[in-house]
């Protein structure tokens, strides 16, 4: 079943509510904005702009075919500075602190970029017998993570994976983690993928492992302000730097979990109005937040 929000746990998001619209623009941020049926005629109607100007499918297979090149020149151009550190981590997946008393304890963060969840992992577990993993396509993010002068080899494990391969050669074994972190990587991946490396994760987590997840979802803010040309297929775009993106919902993360054999703990949408007071613009966001458990047979 669907875990409901306990607001109580959610000390950063999910307590914040706007019960007036005079008061918009008196914080940056609303949490669990509702839509109205305007709104979601809205978004559906320019999704369906989008598919009708859609890429022209030789240039679409290029991006495919060359994802990796296009996100070592994000991190190229980007370098360190791009994202800010994720701490809030913690106050979403309070699974990750709660390995400071098992023994021998490992996460594996998928599409760890520069580490900037990383690092603030690291931080919170240096004192204690856990270690990190963590991959990226992008052989300049390694690079780069690597040289941090937080990387500590003792405590972290980086290296390149493209996890859409059949063999991965990683530094642990099968059933050895006990933590899989996804946060916005698997929106990046082709589709018809994902069943393949959702089966993958399932091959690598201990039996009770978890698998943690953010990523983006249906309608997204980011999602509606594509332009033309640039929707692949449904739900599914090229950005302009030619990396990729595709827009979850609840329904689409349950299935490829359940269906690799995992059960559900959590499955929620973290609605939210991010607001710009100064230019008096709302902006809506929409990600889906998911916890599955491997099942202990």
């Amino acid at each position: 079943m669907t875990e409901s929000i306990d607001k109580s746990k959610r000390k950063q998001f999910g307590n914040r509510f706007l019960k007036t619209d005079d008061d918009v623009f008196k914080h940056n941020a609303w949490d669990n904005v509702e839509w109205d049926e305007a709104q979601e005629t809205e978004a559906l109607s320019q999704v369906g702009v989008h598919m009708k100007s859609k890429m022209p499918s030789e240039k679409a297979a290029d991006l495919e075919n060359n994802a990796d090149e296009y996100w070592n020149k994000f991190y190229s151009i980007h370098q360190e500075k791009f994202f800010k550190n994720r701490c809030w981590l913690f106050t979403e997946f309070p699974e990750i602190t709660s390995l400071k008393n098992e023994k021998s304890s490992s996460i594996l963060e998928v599409g760890c970029g520069v580490g900037n969840s990383v690092f603030p992992i690291l931080s919170h577990c240096v004192d204690n017998n856990v270690h990190v993993y963590c991959c990226d396509f992008s052989s300049n993010a390694i690079k780069i993570l690597k040289e941090n002068s937080e990387y500590n080899e003792e405590h972290c494990t980086a290296f390149v994976c493209d996890i859409t391969n059949d063999e991965w050669n990683p530094p642990f074994a099968l059933e050895s983690l006990d933590v899989i972190l996804l946060v916005f990587v698997l929106s990046a991946i082709q589709p018809e993928k994902l069943k393949h490396v959702v089966g993958k994760f399932y091959q690598y987590l201990k039996p009770g492992g978890m698998v943690l997840f953010r990523d983006y979802g249906r309608y997204d803010m980011a999602q509606l302000r594509f332009k033309e040309g640039r929707c692949i297929s449904e739900n599914y775009y090229s950005r302009g730097d030619g990396t990729l993106v595709y827009f979850f919902t609840q329904d689409d993360v349950q299935k490829l979990f359940l269906e690799a054999g995992f059960e559900q703990v959590q499955n929620i949408v973290d609605r939210r109005m991010q607001v710009n007071r100064g230019k008096q613009l709302k902006m809506y966001r929409v990600w889906i937040q998911c916890k599955y458990k491997k099942p202990i047979l």
